[in-house]
């Protein structure tokens, strides 16, 4: 499978209609048991969210999409989850399909500001990432993060892994789930840093960098364990949702 060549400074692909998406996934999240609890920016914008708590949870799964306006595939993957629901009886769930309601409207990474949400989790300039800051304080802590990106200059699929008390990993399985529907970025530096099999250890970062993505925030206050997706959106969208999907299913399952 081969890149479209379609990227050029910046992602040229495929857009979807992002209010279109969120209003297909509520139906199918209430019809199966989901609560609705919703990310309240102001008073007249909420961010949709979901959860599914499990009497007895075994583990707490949190899964967020659409911070970036221009990656498409996540809340599509989200989509997607909710249309096949297999979701593990003994997992308690907390699902925010779109972060980035703004962003998708004007097809740029940032939101209408130009604020770049998955920069501003340590500064919380954004509204948006105040509020979800809020949100996430309300909530239990999670076992693991799993949280669904693109990368618009990639030559297939990777993911960054936080998880700085060694405990067992679910990036081999979810890179092997992908491998079927999605090529895998096998480079040995990927972003300027170094990988393995499509895995980095972004476990060095925590003690550099002053700008935190959400990814930074949640190891520092609500999980040990993060996994930060990325497809490669210069593939099929289809191709995208799909490895997303795989890899979302399988962690689930693998941690």
């Amino acid at each position: 499978m081969e890149r479209l060549r379609l990227n050029n400074g910046g992602y040229l692909g495929d857009c979807i209609d992002i209010d279109g998406v969120l209003r297909q996934i509520e139906p199918l999240a209430l019809s199966s048991g989901w609560q609705p609890i919703p990310i309240n920016v102001s008073a007249s914008e909420t961010l949709p969210a979901y959860q599914r708590v499990a009497p007895s949870a075994r583990k707490r799964i949190y899964i967020s999409a659409g911070i970036h306006g221009d990656e498409p595939a996540g809340p599509l993957a989200v989509l997607k989850l909710f249309e096949n629901a297999h979701w593990p009886d003994d997992t308690s769930f907390w699902i925010i399909p779109c972060l980035n309601r703004e962003g998708f409207a004007l097809n740029c990474r940032g939101d209408n500001n130009g604020i770049d949400l998955n920069r501003d989790y340590r500064s919380f300039t954004s509204p948006i990432v105040q509020a979800h800051a809020r949100w996430l304080e309300q909530r239990p802590s999670f076992d693991a993060t799993l949280l669904l990106h693109e990368d618009w200059e990639s030559d297939g699929f990777y993911l960054y892994e936080l998880n700085p008390d060694l405990q067992a990993s679910a990036s081999e399985a979810m890179i092997a789930a992908v491998k079927p529907v999605c090529p895998v970025d096998l480079s040995a530096v990927i972003e300027g840093r170094d990988a393995k099999g499509g895995i980095i250890c972004a476990n060095p970062d925590l003690q550099k960098r002053p700008d935190w993505p959400e990814a930074f925030y949640l190891v520092h206050n609500k999980t040990r364990r993060s996994y930060t997706l990325e497809a490669p959106s210069d593939f099929p969208l289809p191709v995208r949702v799909a490895a997303l999907v795989a890899a979302v299913s399988t962690g689930i399952e693998a941690l």
